[in-house]
């Protein structure tokens, strides 16, 4: 009896690491399946008046939208759309002892606005993230009312 309960334990602790590996496999590809489109890095997010904890993810840069995904999402639909027409950054500055144990070292927290909404949040990110970040804000084209503008210009020109 001792012997088959050894045999049982032993299915048992097979079966775990099993389900352990393919969830790190899945984990991967999901990342993988993010990443192949390019313009994709390491961000974490937080709203800080809600009191909300650090959650890390990709941030995926599209033409008109930040999208941001959790690193240990199931979907593949990002958690939060940022519309790159209306984020802002307010601002910049080297996270506290305690962030800086959450989120690991070198990295800047940029505190942004997006839209009308009166809740800022913010992202963390390495140096090079950031400066590709802004970069990718100020690349942004110009609004609908300012491409009428240019074209009435030229027409009455």
């Amino acid at each position: 009896m001792g012997g088959s309960t050894a045999v049982d334990a032993g299915w048992l602790i097979a079966v775990v690491l099993v389900l352990l590996v393919l969830a790190a496999l899945a984990v991967a590809a999901r990342r993988a399946l993010l990443e192949r489109g390019g313009g994709t890095v390491e961000c974490g997010l937080r709203r800080p008046g809600t009191g909300s904890p650090w959650r890390l993810g990709l941030a995926s840069y599209q033409p008109d939208e930040l999208c941001w995904h959790q690193v240990f999402g199931i979907f593949m639909r990002p958690d939060e759309i940022l519309p790159r027409r209306t984020l802002t950054v307010v601002s910049r500055r080297a996270p506290d002892t305690a962030e800086a144990a959450s989120l690991g070292p070198g990295l800047i927290v940029v505190e942004c606005r997006a839209g009308d909404q009166a809740e800022p949040m913010e992202l963390a990110m390495s140096e090079s993230a950031l400066t590709g970040f802004l970069a990718w804000l100020e690349s942004a084209p110009p609004g609908p009312r300012l491409v009428l503008s240019l074209a009435r210009l030229i027409v009455r020109g």
